[in-house]
């Protein structure tokens, strides 16, 4: 379970963060994610899984492939989370950061 303290953290970047889960695993869905300078679109809707998930620690989906200055392998493709599709990039993220930490890290790949 994610805590109310770091849904709040959550809420500075995604003002409507609200946490999930499925399968035992802890998701935050958060709408209208902004993306970091050069990304297209400049934001998403975006979900961050802060357990373990197709072999990562942790993982961040968006609703759609972003396109950054720096291109991704996107290894996830229309992976059904919450009766949605989500896209996936690969990328690590270590483990034990608070979720927001976490995110950053997601993030990082992007610019």
């Amino acid at each position: 379970m994610v805590s109310d303290e770091h849904i709040e953290e959550l809420r500075a970047v995604s003002q409507e963060a609200k946490q999930a889960a499925e399968g035992g695993v802890d998701f935050v869905l958060l709408p209208a994610l902004k993306l970091p300078d050069g990304c297209v679109p400049s934001q998403a809707d975006a979900l961050l899984c802060l357990g373990p998930r197709d072999g990562y620690d942790n993982r961040l989906f968006f609703s759609q492939q972003i396109t950054s200055r720096t291109p991704r392998n996107w290894n996830g493709q229309n992976v059904r989370i919450l009766e949605h599709n989500w896209f996936a990039y690969s990328w690590r993220a270590p483990a034990g950061l608070r979720p927001i930490e976490t995110l950053i890290a997601h993030l990082q790949a992007l610019r």
